[in-house]
């Protein structure tokens, strides 16, 4: 159930004051949502954004969130542009002035659009964790690094812009998961940056095999990053085990790559990556 005003549901004759008392919990003041529900980031944004009286723009994560964003922490305050900033805990108000083409209506809310949003996460500080929001904003809408590109040229000289053209360099709407980004850069950063993501496998009938996070078409060298299930489910370490001798019999070199190696072994995933693109005889 999403989140509602709850004055406007008294008025309405949809709830009285006792199930609103008892059978719901308040998100903020006069918003409620029924008693012991998990709040999403996409309903933490809708529930400020009714706690503005309807009246200011989602913004930054909250943004994100309505546009359909993964991986966003539902933890997280919500955040609003508006004017007047009437502080409340659990969101946090901005008051940018935003042009008519950096608004829309995401999920019948207010909400920057995606380049605005986009533009506004990719110039917060930390970089990687910059690339991870642009790269899962791209996965989840039609935004392309270009519109970015022309709302940072349009507010050139505004504070993190610098970092943001990185962001936007090393973004990649391929990436399906923060591991990924993590595992892409990790090889960018080692001049190995991958040539595409999610390459479709075919085998010699034209039919589908896999499709590999990223990698290198010209080598027929992928790297993979498995998530834990990868390691822990039966059923899925056995499709790995029976895809991987496909790939191989095919001619790819696959690199797998755990949440070990990314944050403790980075060196590892490098090392075993560039081993293999020598042994398929890419350029050293």
């Amino acid at each position: 159930m999403l989140p509602f005003i709850g004055s406007e549901g008294l008025a309405a004759g949809v709830v009285n004051r006792y199930q609103l008392g008892t059978r719901y919990d308040a998100v903020y003041r006069d918003v409620y949502v029924p008693k012991g529900q998990a709040l999403t980031a996409a309903d933490r944004a809708v529930a400020a954004w009714l706690w503005s009286r309807r009246r200011a723009t989602a913004a930054g994560l909250s943004a994100a969130a309505l546009h359909g964003t993964l991986w966003l922490d539902a933890k997280l305050p919500a955040e609003l542009n508006q004017r007047q900033r009437h502080k409340t805990d659990g969101i946090v108000l901005h008051s940018d002035k935003l042009a008519d083409d950096e608004v829309c209506i995401a999920n019948g809310v207010a909400a920057t659009t995606p380049a605005r949003t986009a533009y506004d996460l990719g110039r917060r500080r930390g970089l990687t964790t910059a690339v991870i929001r642009l790269d899962a904003l791209m996965q989840a809408t039609n935004l392309k690094p270009a519109d970015v590109e022309a709302l940072a040229e349009r507010h050139r000289g505004a504070r993190g812009v610098v970092q943001l053209r990185e962001a936007i360099e090393l973004s990649d709407s391929g990436a399906e998961s923060p591991q990924e980004t993590r595992t892409r850069l990790i090889l960018t950063r080692a001049g190995l940056r991958p040539q595409r993501t999610q390459i479709e496998v075919f085998d010699e009938f034209g039919e589908f095999v896999h499709r590999i996070d990223m990698g290198w078409d010209d080598w027929m060298v992928g790297v993979e990053y498995d998530g834990a299930q990868h390691w822990t489910d039966a059923d899925i370490r056995a499709n790995d085990i029976e895809t991987q001798a496909r790939l191989e019999a095919l001619g790819w070199r696959i690199v797998r790559v755990s949440a070990d190696m990314v944050r403790y072994r980075p060196n590892i995933i490098v090392a075993r990556t560039r081993a293999a693109l020598r042994t398929a005889g890419a350029p050293a």
